[in-house]
């Protein structure tokens, strides 16, 4: 448990506003969801009487806040597993999450994920909405993210994401020799005809995507990513729709390409690359708490490594 106890006086300019959105103004280190859930249960008073979260204050109330924050999610209990942690503080942990390792117990994944290791590594987390989880990278996806580790934490990282102040960028290899970089802007929604994939809709949330060629190959190109926004399994499909599927990712239209002549070694890595190429190199944004200004990288794992070395070869050849 981790009880709270707090006041606040409400201003006359506030008068006419509904009591919740009052109360994320008031006590901004709290969501408007939980503080929603706080009146319901007369857990936050107005001049010591139960509120609905509709009401309207007229100005001067004074609003206590007394209440318990116990542990939200239903997920799976800690689990010790190897952590590649970059940096934490009281605040936020950044850590370099290798491919294959799932973020979040769900549907076909009820343990061993990223969540059940951190809640090992920092009992605490429990305690936050979705263990402290403010982003995520895909299953076979690697590279550094960050977990928020207090309240505080999560809400602003969180709504800096939400207003693309969270700088993110990544490196991945693609099928296909890319004459020039561009900057994908296209909608992105839910496929209507399989469910777990994405797909570029007219009515799908707004996606923000700027590549940028690194390197080019025989048949492949190395492609730096900028995340502008951030949907699920964005640079994935915003590559596909310009005609480049990233090596390994047979859900979003990789077909295994070789170059013409291409060596069995190689023949036999680009056919047994499993995973997207897909690497989260970079993560930018100011401390939650200090504003100082934090910049993370992750190395690339072994298998990206090598896929482009061997493609680097075989263009010198």
């Amino acid at each position: 448990m981790n009880p709270i106890n707090l006041q606040q006086v409400v201003p006359a300019g506030m008068a006419g506003q509904r009591i919740d959105r009052v109360a994320a103004l008031l006590f901004a280190d709290f969501s408007r969801a939980e503080l929603s859930r706080w009146i319901t249960a007369g857990e936050l008073t107005v001049d010591g009487q139960s509120w609905k979260p509709k009401q309207k204050v007229a100005g001067g109330e004074t609003l206590n806040l007394q209440a318990e924050r116990t542990a939200r999610e239903a997920w799976q209990d800690a689990q010790a597993m190897p952590l590649d942690v970059l940096y934490e503080d009281e605040h936020l942990l950044v850590l370099n999450k290798p491919p294959g390792l799932v973020v979040h117990p769900g549907a076909g994944n009820p343990d061993q994920t990223l969540v059940n290791g951190l809640l090992h590594h920092r009992a605490a987390l429990k305690l936050l909405p979705r263990a402290g989880v403010v982003h995520r990278l895909d299953k076979d996806t690697s590279g550094v993210m960050v977990v928020a580790a207090s309240e505080i934490a999560q809400l602003r990282l969180s709504r800096m994401i939400a207003q693309r102040k969270l700088s993110r960028s990544y490196v991945c290899v693609c099928e296909g020799r890319m004459v020039a970089g561009q900057d994908v802007d296209a909608p992105i929604g839910r496929d209507p005809h399989v469910r777990t994939r994405q797909a570029i809709r007219e009515d799908g949330k707004t996606a923000r995507t700027e590549f940028r060629v690194r390197e080019r190959f025989r048949a492949h190109t190395l492609v730096d990513a900028r995340l502008l926004t951030g949907r699920t399994h964005q640079i994935r499909v915003h590559m596909q729709s310009i005609g480049y599927p990233l090596v390994g990712d047979r859900r979003y239209g990789a077909r295994g390409k070789v170059p013409s002549g291409a060596d069995m070694a190689l023949i036999n890595l680009l056919h047994g690359f499993k995973r997207q190429a897909l690497h989260a190199q970079e993560l930018a944004f100011e401390h939650p708490e200090s504003g100082a200004h934090m910049s993370f990288s992750a190395p690339w794992p072994a298998d990206i490594s090598v896929l482009v070395d061997a493609l680097r070869e075989d263009a010198h050849a």
